[in-house]
């Protein structure tokens, strides 16, 4: 089991704390430190205000925020859990993230999703109906733009009748890809064109437009899903399952590091790979003391 913990992107009640680039670099250093694989972020670049009224939240770009944690950090991975790329032109979004990968040394795990805020697709004037049209797209076309030269690709926006993408990315053949989203159309999409899949956990409050992921009963079902579709296609290549815990965190009051580490032990059993975890703090310190604490008592111990 590997573990990838959250760069608080989102705390935009306290930048001082977690938005600016020292305290980037600290959180970054310091995860590295107590033994965490990667750090991820999420991705919002335009919230509707009904829906962070919801309980919705703010992000910094995903690249830009994890290119100063690559600055301040030799070994840790650099995980988007999610990046939305039907926001994104997918050749742009090639650019970008194969800057990321050859500038940090070939530590970018792209973890993509289609993406479930309307109000957000329709500030940035991508029609919310071809998000999962153009995911699979985007996919493809970034996966030509990184490992060929004289691309020829129709998309549904795109016209590339010859075009190439140089330097090549470090991590070969491109950065792995994680694909995230509950439906069995997800499952199918890790499964067929990525290297991994990112299971959401949900309950009754947080499920965006997804299947439901709320026991360990339900995880089994879908994983379930994708050997069968592994099987079908004749997929020999392992398949990354990433979870993000919604399991008490720690920094909470009720959290409890033998309850984890049972938890995580039968997330194993089931074929889980990944972790991902988000520790609470009111301010940095906290924060730090809380990712160090669930290093200790759950990542040093269950290795």
């Amino acid at each position: 089991m590997r573990y990838s913990v959250a760069l608080p992107n989102d705390r935009v009640d306290r930048p001082e704390e977690f938005l600016t680039a020292a305290a980037v670099a600290d959180i970054a250093n310091t995860v590295e430190d107590a033994g965490f694989d990667a750090c991820f972020v999420t991705d919002h670049p335009f919230g509707g205000d009904r829906w962070l009224a919801a309980g919705g939240h703010h992000a910094l770009e995903p690249l830009v925020q994890l290119s100063f944690a690559a600055a301040a950090t030799t070994r840790l991975r650099l995980h988007t859990n999610i990046y939305v790329l039907p926001y994104r032109n997918p050749f742009l979004a090639a650019k970008s993230i194969l800057s990321l990968d050859v500038l940090a040394g070939g530590r970018v795990i792209l973890g993509v999703g289609a993406g479930y805020a309307a109000s957000e697709f329709a500030a940035l004037g991508v029609d919310f109906d071809e998000r999962n049209d153009l995911l699979e797209e985007g996919i493809e076309a970034m996966k030509l733009a990184w490992t060929q030269d004289g691309v020829a690709l129709q998309g549904r926006h795109f016209l590339a009748r010859g075009n190439t993408m140089l330097p090549r990315p470090t991590s070969r053949p491109h950065p792995p890809i994680w694909m995230g989203g509950n439906s069995k159309r997800a499952i199918g999409r890790a499964v067929r064109s990525c290297q991994g899949w990112s299971p959401l956990p949900t309950t009754a409050r947080r499920a965006p437009r997804t299947a439901t992921v709320s026991s360990l009963e339900e995880l089994r079902l879908r994983i379930a899903l994708a050997h069968k579709e592994a099987e079908a296609i004749g997929r020999k290549e392992p398949l990354d399952i990433c979870l993000s815990l919604l399991q008490p965190s720690p920094g909470s009051p009720d959290y409890d590091p033998q309850q984890s580490r049972s938890y995580l032990r039968a997330l194993a059993d089931l074929g889980v790979t990944w972790i991902g975890v988000r520790p609470v703090g009111a301010d940095r310190k906290s924060y730090l003391d809380g990712a160090r604490r669930f290093a200790d008592d759950v990542i040093a111990v269950l290795r």
